[in-house]
C-alpha cells in the first residue's frame, strides 16, 4: 500500500508517524523505457517510408506526438508528487500535506480529542475519511483507492483509540 507506518507495527510506542503518497504505476527509472519503447514502436511503420520525400512531412508529427507522451507523464507525476505525514505524540497529532507546488498545509489537534470519520458516500471520493479535533475537520489519504481507504481507516482508528500502532 502506498502508505507506510513509522515504527513498523507490532508497536505500542505513542509516539508514531503515518506517511502516505499516491500509487504510481510507472516508476521514474521505466519512463525512459516506456517513452523509448514507444518511440521505436510508432517508428515501425516509418521504416517503409525510408528514402521517400514524404517521410520528412510525417516526422515532425512523430516527434510532436512523442513529445506529446512526454509531456503528458511529466504532468501527471507532478499532479502526484503530494506527500501527507500524520505525526502523533503523547499530547498532539499533527497532519503536514506538501503539495506539487511546494506550499504546505498543516493541521493540529489535541491527540485524545482527534476522531477518525469515514464518509461512504458522502465525501468527494468513496470511503472518504476526515479527522476531526480541534476547530476543524481535514482529509487525509483522499489520493488512495476505495479499498486503501478502509484498510487505514481501520488501522487509524485502532491506532489513535489505543494509543499506538495496532
Amino acid at each position: 500500500m502506498p502508505y507506510e507506518w513509522t515504527p513498523e507495527p507490532p508497536h505500542q510506542d505513542p509516539h508514531w508517524q503515518l506517511s502516505l503518497w499516491p500509487y504510481r504505476s510507472l516508476l521514474r527509472k521505466d519512463f525512459v523505457l516506456f517513452i523509448g519503447a514507444t518511440a521505436l514502436l510508432v517508428s515501425l511503420p516509418l521504416i517503409t517510408l525510408l528514402g521517400q520525400a514524404v517521410l520528412w512531412g510525417i516526422l515532425p508529427f512523430f516527434g510532436m506526438m512523442i513529445a506529446g507522451v512526454w509531456y503528458a507523464l511529466h504532468v501527471s507525476y507532478k499532479r502526484g508528487e503530494v506527500l501527507e505525514e500524520l505525526t502523533v505524540d503523547e499530547a498532539t497529532a499533527h497532519l503536514s500535506r506538501f503539495n506539487p507546488k511546494g506550499d504546505v498545509q498543516e493541521w493540529h489537534a489535541n491527540r485524545y480529542w482527534v476522531t477518525v470519520h469515514l464518509h461512504p458516500k458522502g465525501g468527494p471520493v468513496e470511503n472518504y475519511i476526515t479527522l476531526r479535533g480541534g476547530d476543524r475537520e481535514v482529509e487525509i489519504g483522499a489520493f488512495l483507492d476505495a479499498e486503501e481507504r478502509l484498510v487505514l481507516y481501520d488501522e487509524l482508528r485502532a491506532a489513535l483509540r489505543e494509543g499506538g500502532r495496532p
